[in-house]
């Protein structure tokens, strides 16, 4: 089943906002009010953003990745933590520093957050007559801010604002957790070798346009200088947010600090995806041979669209207790790579392995763009670090280019 189908939530649906007013430099309230704050000033944003009344999210180590989780100190961050990938391999390290946003990325974006893995969206109990009575399920918690998106992800969540709330029939749940929310999106200093934000143009400073709306920017610098965090503006909130926070004044030796923190970045990325005519390349290679010899290889173990921040495919499930008196339906992420996702009466669309990585492929690159207007792929890399046979999707891109 492809796109998810409207939830039930508590909150009155008119709560759909998601863009905030973006900064107008002319208007003077920017690049003013950005700052520069220390550690005491990055635990002071946290505790502004719990006064406010969100619940405050950020990256934190658990399982052996960094997942999002809740914050209330600096010290739940991942402080000294990056990390190695490599195609069908991550691991965690030690740094020999205490930057707290040194890492590429963990196995999940910022998705789970709004787009549960797992979501009850009705629920139904028996009562004493033997009548089932419904129960509404409620998102009691939030509005949410998250700290530390980066780029790349943001554009997946932009991704996401356009396919679950600007069709004709927006995802209800969804629509509930991305109500004003607050993000603060981070730029990368340290991508992985499995990353390519830059071919996808998605990173790795985050960049309003294409990426969903953020409110503010932060840039990490640990240098001679100190351990500091440059704090742009990027809607009125975050002015608001700004203030309440304190701090320094950034100046230009700040700007042009954390300019190089993203421009060393660029020069390191760990992947190329060669995106020039990709689109109808991907369509004119129906019949290649690389795809019978990438499917000796795939697993079909759903790894890569599970990982993916861009995915949206769901499934239904109904289940009950063995007594029938307790009875749900629940929501979950489904993959194009389960033979069952394109069964139709009589049998499945996509019978092999090899019709199904070129589905997956051929829509994430090429018919998503007809689609959505966008790519559906932000050049994270997760599907690579993530994949037990170590399939490279810029290798796969790369060679249908060379045998065409």
């Amino acid at each position: 089943m492809v796109g998810p189908l409207p939830g039930t939530c508590s909150r009155p649906q008119t709560r759909t906002v998601v863009a905030n007013p973006v900064v107008d430099p002319a208007a003077g309230v920017a690049p003013g009010d950005d700052r520069t704050v220390d550690l005491t000033g990055l635990q002071t944003l946290i505790d502004v953003l719990a006064g406010r009344g969100y619940a405050v999210l950020g990256p934190v180590v658990k399982d052996g990745s960094i997942d999002y989780g809740p914050v209330r100190k600096v010290s739940d961050l991942p402080v000294g933590w990056g990390d190695e990938q490599a195609p069908g391999s991550y691991r965690l390290r030690r740094r020999d520093d205490d930057m707290i946003f040194g890492y590429a990325n963990g196995a999940q974006s910022v998705k789970p957050v709004f787009f549960p893995a797992s979501e009850v969206i009705w629920r139904g109990l028996r009562d004493a007559e033997g009548a089932v009575v419904p129960r509404r399920e409620q998102h009691d918690e939030g509005p949410y801010a998250v700290v530390g998106v980066r780029s790349c992800d943001l554009h997946a969540l932009g991704i996401h604002d356009t396919v679950l709330l600007g069709r004709r029939f927006a995802d209800a749940s969804y629509a509930v957790r991305r109500a004003d929310a607050f993000v603060v999106a981070v730029s990368c200093s340290d991508p992985a070798g499995t990353c390519f934000c830059v071919s996808m143009g998605t990173g790795p400073r985050p960049t309003a346009g294409r990426g969903a709306p953020f409110d503010l920017a932060m840039t990490e610098l640990l240098d001679a200088t100190g351990h500091r965090f440059l704090l742009e503006a990027a809607s009125e909130r975050g002015v608001e947010v700004l203030r309440e926070v304190g701090g320094r004044i950034a100046d230009e030796r700040d700007r042009s600090d954390a300019a190089s923190v993203t421009e060393s970045a660029v020069g390191r990325m760990g992947r190329w995806l060669d995106t020039e005519g990709l689109k109808d390349l991907l369509y004119a290679s129906a019949d290649s041979p690389m795809w019978d010899e990438v499917a000796d290889r795939c697993l079909s173990c759903q790894n890569c669209t599970m990982v993916c921040p861009t995915c949206f495919c769901t499934d239904v499930e109904d289940v009950s207790d063995l007594a029938g008196d307790s009875m749900q339906r629940e929501r979950v992420w489904d993959s194009c790579f389960d033979s069952q996702h394109s069964y139709l009466h009589g049998g499945s669309v996509r019978r092999t392995t090899k019709a199904r990585y070129r589905q997956w492929m051929t829509h994430k690159l090429g018919s998503w763009i007809d689609q959505f207007g966008t790519s559906g792929c932000v050049g994270c890399g997760r599907c690579i670090a993530w994949c037990p046979a170590g399939i490279d999707i810029t290798e796969q891109a790369a060679v249908l280019r060379e045998e065409s």
